[in-house]
């Protein structure tokens, strides 16, 4: 029976939104935790009292000194560039980042005897899905370089954990949103553009306006759909990852979704039932990379992983997002 109280975990992009909250359940669950994190787009504050390495997953240097400096039994690998628009404008950057530093990480992680990884991985791999679900099985075909950064990296891992006889997880995220139920961590990304974020932004007077990215899809309302998965569920999916493998040796690739999905105008409608606030969000140009719908098929994560979803509703998302928003304002005034 897996025990995480054994286990010390390096956790890179450990001061970010993702990864913040997996290095908090971790050492709640008793597991040694690093963080491994160059605060690109991390914070401090989210690292909290957790051992802190501050550089790039990039420098050799640094990290291999890290891994061969300590017995690390697991990596969970965070520290990636995220945005589809920006990776249409620069490519070359998501490249750098998304694969080629990984591609190091995972080398140096494999060299020193890192026996289990987790990976970070997005629904973005798919592109457009062929059906109205898109199961594990389906061809990777991303439309953006964000997918494409991230695909290489899957394939990288594979290959180089079967020769070193790791194991490991991918874990391919459908939309993340919300924060932790105790209002003290959430998503502090800069120049943020995902939905529920933007709409807290927007409510809150630190952007102008919410704008909807094209009403003109193929889709109900003419928006797009997506599964909205909560920040704190994607968390325990990837520590039931961990103590799968910590007793499977064999891959894992899941999906990690609700298996449904609201379209852009159907959370704006959540958000002004949540808040009482109407965005009323005028409507600009479809944005570079967006499929018109993208919704898992999340049947193997549920047989695969001791692992159930505990936040599948999307206002009870939306009111933990807006409670860290306005949490995360008072922190700025704070700090002013």
């Amino acid at each position: 029976m897996a025990d995480l109280r054994t286990l010390n975990c390096l956790v890179t992009g450990g001061a970010g939104y993702i990864g913040s909250h997996v290095a908090r359940l971790l050492r709640e669950q008793g597991a040694r935790v690093t963080i491994l994190d160059n605060f690109y787009s991390g914070h401090r504050w989210a690292v909290g009292d957790a051992r802190l390495v501050e550089a790039d997953v990039g420098e050799r240097g640094r990290v291999e000194a890290l891994l061969g400096g300590e017995r690390f039994d697991a990596l969970l690998h965070f520290a990636a560039h995220i945005w589809v628009g920006e990776s249409v404008r620069d490519p070359a950057k998501y490249y750098r980042n998304n694969t080629a530093n990984a591609a190091l990480l995972f080398e140096l992680a494999a060299r020193h005897g890192v026996g289990h990884v987790v990976f970070s991985s997005t629904a973005a791999v798919y592109g457009e899905a062929a059906g109205p679900l898109v199961d594990e099985s389906a061809p990777l075909a991303p439309i953006a370089p964000y997918g494409t950064s991230k695909m290489m990296a899957e394939r990288i891992l594979t290959d180089v954990a079967e020769a070193a006889g790791q194991r490991t997880a991918i874990l391919r995220y459908f939309n993340v949103a919300g924060a932790h139920d105790d209002g003290t961590l959430g998503e502090a990304t800069p120049d943020n553009s995902h939905l529920v974020k933007v709409a807290c932004e927007a409510a809150s007077g630190r952007r102008p306006a919410l704008t909807i990215n094209g009403d003109d899809y193929p889709t109900p309302d003419g928006t797009c759909i997506r599964d909205y998965i909560h920040v704190q569920d994607l968390a325990t999916a990837h520590v039931a990852a961990l103590e799968r493998l910590l007793d499977d040796p064999s891959p894992l690739v899941v999906n990690c979704g609700y298996g449904h999905g609201f379209s852009v105008r159907e959370v704006v409608d959540a958000f002004a039932r949540v808040t009482g606030i109407d965005l009323a969000p005028g409507v600009g140009p479809r944005r570079p990379g967006d499929p018109p719908v993208l919704v898992a098929d999340n049947r193997r994560i549920l047989s695969s992983l001791n692992w159930r979803p505990e936040r599948d509703d999307l206002e009870r998302i939306v009111a933990s997002a807006w409670a860290w928003e306005q949490h995360l304002q008072a922190m700025r005034r704070q700090l002013a």
